[in-house]
């Protein structure tokens, strides 16, 4: 199950802005949009389906149902001409996806702990998994020369289909048994969840975990179309960042299935805050390594970044949906997962995606009318026909007197970079000063 959870989301996740700004050259504004749909979704879904699923359905067959939908949706995909119809046809798929994040832990924890075992432990060796899965995705995509074609949106429907019918074998995850009958308006309507932000720590908790989702949005939205787009560089047309862009960002998934592992040592010996403190250090140093690295000389910058990554993700989101369960019970097991990704992949995922799609096309994003002005600023040659043949691939027509059918559009990714550092270097010091967290130290 999380082999394919992640299978299905990584083999067009990191790979869909090739899609977007090279094979049909949609602008930023409207890809910042289309990646807010995460966001959306999860507003609403994973909370909503988590209340189903402790009230009135086996999580399993909600879990199922959800990743039939969501591969039907991928299927139609391809067939869409238009920015705006892409929004709404990604925006249903989010809708049946984003749910099955958290139906996926609540599945795990409930065979878990009706095995006796310990959460801790036992649960990162699982979800290890799924990173597997979600590198799998990344390197089929790119070595089959998919990472730019509707194939990747075939490959994960095809993938959410299998992994649809199979969660019908998973073990089984009824609604808890309550009486009705003592029950108040909230816990009839299966928002007792909500209750969690009476809870000073566990409201914090949720407000950091929004603000760190939307960082988390920022690299999966512009990490890869960031190293194509040193394809633009005639310096840089050779280097293995160019040809396997999607590998070398798959490092991150590769670091993160060690820094999973190291989580029970983490939790167990430092606990929540300090974990959550060296995720949101390890964010600046990831988009700090970005703004300095290049496929040359800066490469072991870049590939240092990947390697952060693992630390960056998983000691935010796995040690916080650790927390969340652990700081919960099992009534509101589905319910309580839910709402920590409404916060993270909901509220998160549209503050990081739409304000940054708005800032980096407003404020970090450098129009050039020919193509001398595109030479000076790549410290090339103007006559240099390399720069002119990685123009006309981009789809740009050249005149004879060297200006362009229309501007050509790069990012300035060094200060996009330093920009989000800059983000997650607040976050991490107002954390520190704001939550409060008593861990009692584990040894064995």
């Amino acid at each position: 199950m999380s082999f394919f959870q992640f299978f299905v989301w990584g083999a067009w996740l990191i790979t869909i802005a090739n899609y977007w700004f090279g094979t049909k050259q949609w602008d930023g504004t409207q890809f910042g949009a289309v990646f807010a749909t995460m966001g959306i979704a999860s507003l609403f879904m994973p909370t909503l389906l988590g209340v189903i699923a402790d009230r009135w359905v086996n999580a399993e067959k909600l879990y199922s149902l959800m990743h039939l939908l969501y591969g039907a949706t991928l299927f139609y995909l391809p067939e869409v001409t238009d920015p705006q119809t892409f929004f709404y046809v990604m925006l249903l798929a989010m809708c049946f996806y984003m749910p099955t994040l958290a139906l996926s832990n609540s599945i795990s924890y409930t065979a878990l702990t009706n095995g006796q075992y310990d959460l801790v432990k036992a649960f990162p060796p699982i979800r290890v998994w799924g990173t597997v899965g979600f590198i799998a995705a990344m390197w089929l995509v790119n070595l089959t020369g998919n990472k730019a074609t509707a194939y990747q949106f075939y490959i994960a429907g095809a993938a959410s289909f299998g992994l649809g019918l199979f969660a019908l074998s998973l073990p089984k995850c009824p609604p808890r048994n309550i009486n009705r009958q003592s029950q108040s308006l909230i816990q009839t309507l299966g928002l007792e969840a909500f209750r969690l932000f009476n809870n000073y720590k566990m409201a914090l908790f949720f407000v950091f975990s929004m603000f760190l989702g939307g960082a988390l949005q920022l690299t999966n939205a512009y990490g890869d179309v960031f190293l194509d787009e040193f394809k633009f560089y005639p310096k840089y047309i050779d280097s293995i960042v160019i040809q396997r862009s999607t590998i070398i960002m798959s490092i991150s998934q590769i670091s993160e299935t060690l820094f999973i592992l190291a989580i029970p040592f983490f939790l167990k010996r430092f606990g929540i805050k300090k974990v959550m403190l060296l995720s949101m250090l390890a964010w600046v140093l990831r988009f700090g390594l970005f703004a300095y690295g290049d496929p040359t000389t800066g490469l072991w910058m870049i590939i240092l970044s990947c390697i952060v990554y693992g630390m960056a993700f998983d000691f935010f989101n796995i040690s916080g949906s650790l927390f969340v369960e652990t700081s919960t019970n099992s009534h509101i097991r589905s319910s309580a997962q839910g709402l920590f990704m409404m916060m993270t992949n909901g509220f998160g995922a549209v503050l990081g995606s739409l304000l940054s799609g708005w800032v980096i096309d407003e404020y970090f994003t450098i129009a050039f009318p020919n193509i001398a002005s595109l030479a000076g600023y790549l410290q090339t040659d103007v006559d240099n026909g390399s720069l002119r043949h990685l123009i006309q691939e981009r789809g740009i027509s050249i005149f004879r007197d060297g200006s362009f059918s229309s501007d050509i559009l790069l990012k300035d990714w060094h200060h996009i970079w330093l920009a989000f550092a800059g983000y997650t270097l607040v976050i991490a010091i107002l954390f520190a000063l704001f939550f409060k967290h008593k861990h009692d130290r584990v040894t064995n």
